[in-house]
């Protein structure tokens, strides 16, 4: 009976998965990537350190949960940046739920802050990481591990395909 050998994560493996980032606390999926996300590992980090260590040695068809102390990430909760104001006194392309909105101190640094909350006649803008002070869990589900291609390392990731057109024909 032949064994079949499956690829392992490793540097210079071209690996695609898919994953949830779940809160302990409440038991709710936070985010969730549902199409298949390439990288090169070792190449290119695109998650946690702690994440792309346990990814490490993993194979397709394998699903591995990774704890993270999103603390130790972003460290604590600031609340100096959090921003309580009139809804009226916010443009009106920032008065929906999510939008992230990039704001510049004095110094010509730049942070995003995102809405957090709208009620009433006030708004919630937060420049706190969306994790910060959660400890939550990674569920990953590994689809595919496999040599990358030179250009894959150059790039750290897959080679966007164009779609095969007419010639003469124009992509929208």
């Amino acid at each position: 009976m032949t064994e079949i050998i499956k690829d392992i994560i490793t540097d210079g493996k071209y690996v695609e998965l898919k994953y949830q980032v779940i809160d302990l606390r409440t038991d709710s999926v936070l985010t969730e990537v549902e199409f298949p996300l390439g990288y090169v590992h070792g190449v290119n980090e695109i998650l946690a350190p702690d994440v792309m260590r346990a990814l490490a040695g993993q194979a397709a068809g394998d699903t591995i949960e990774v704890p993270i102390d999103c603390t130790k990430l972003y460290g604590p909760r600031d609340e100096s940046l959090v921003i309580v104001e009139n809804v009226e006194n916010v443009p009106e392309e920032y008065r929906e739920l999510g939008t992230a909105i990039l704001m510049e101190n004095d110094a010509g640094q730049t942070k995003t802050f995102y809405v957090t909350r709208i009620g009433g006649d006030t708004i919630v803008i937060d420049g706190n990481n969306p994790l910060c002070g959660r400890e939550v869990v990674f569920k990953l589900q590994i689809l595919l591990v496999r040599d990358a291609t030179e250009q894959e390392m150059e790039l750290g990731g897959p080679i966007e395909q164009t779609p095969d057109l007419p010639k003469g024909a124009v992509p929208i």
